[in-house]
């Protein structure tokens, strides 16, 4: 086995595990960006085996890895079975985004009062770098840099605990996202994120959280949470046949 893993290749942010460190910490980077770029699907088998094999090494790295991941609730530890990644239930989806909406509105308050220029300016760089990526049609690093965005603002809000539990959020939304969204998949994020900036620079912390919370409801509207919309249960489903009074047929 290789002994030494190639760090991500992409630029590294701060908002994510860090290409450099440990075994298990560039696993866990790996994986995490794929479950942020939605390349990993809910639901996803994660073979201890395929995936020693993909990074060359051993299980008990891998093991490590999606440890950390299962403590984020975005990957599934199965006893006897193996790890998955984490399917979130309607219930569960609308648990995650009550959650980071308080969560958000924190973190934009303190930003207002925390975040340096140096911060906002690296902010800013996300926002484009995000909007070319749509741009060129890499939805995938689109949707990373966009929860990213999320993960630099909560460290320019100068609160550890804060960021540790957006981390989760973020990659737990991306999951969602990917599991109930519905009608278009265009992304106008990017210009919600720059007018949040504006909002905190001008320290405006009014203008700042109703912005975000804004930004939120965007996302909200954009999912499918009606756990009545679909149903296995075929009398459910026609339910509205069997209240209607039932048709006589004359021979």
């Amino acid at each position: 086995m290789n002994e030494q893993l190639q760090p991500l290749k992409k630029p590294a942010r701060t908002g994510k595990a860090g290409r450099s460190g440990t075994q298990d910490d560039i696993v866990y980077a790996h994986i995490f960006e794929a479950i942020l770029e939605q390349r990993l699907a809910p639901g996803t088998k994660l073979s201890e085996e395929a995936l020693g094999e993909i990074f060359g090494v051993s299980r008990t790295i891998i093991r490590r890895a999606l440890s950390r991941l299962a403590h984020e609730s975005v990957v599934l530890l199965r006893p006897n079975r193996g790890a998955v990644v984490a399917s979130p239930t309607v219930e569960e989806a609308r648990q995650v985004f009550f959650s980071r909406r308080m969560v958000e509105r924190a973190i934009t308050e303190l930003a207002v009062q925390h975040a340096t220029v140096e911060q906002l300016n690296e902010l800013r760089q996300m926002v484009r770098e995000e909007r070319d990526s749509f741009s060129r049609g890499d939805r995938g690093a689109g949707i990373r840099l966009s929860g990213e965005f999320h993960l630099k603002l909560a460290e320019a809000a100068g609160n550890a605990p804060l960021v540790s539990f957006q981390r989760s959020l973020v990659s737990q939304t991306s999951l969602i996202i990917a599991q109930y969204e519905s009608g278009t998949r265009s992304h106008c994020s990017y210009d919600e994120h720059m007018q949040l900036i504006d909002a905190i620079e001008a320290r405006d912390a009014e203008q700042a959280v109703s912005l975000m919370m804004h930004h939120m409801d965007h996302i909200d509207s954009k999912l499918n949470l009606d756990d009545e919309s679909a149903s296995d249960d075929l009398h459910a489903v026609f339910s509205h046949l069997l209240k209607k009074p039932k048709v006589s047929v004359k021979g």
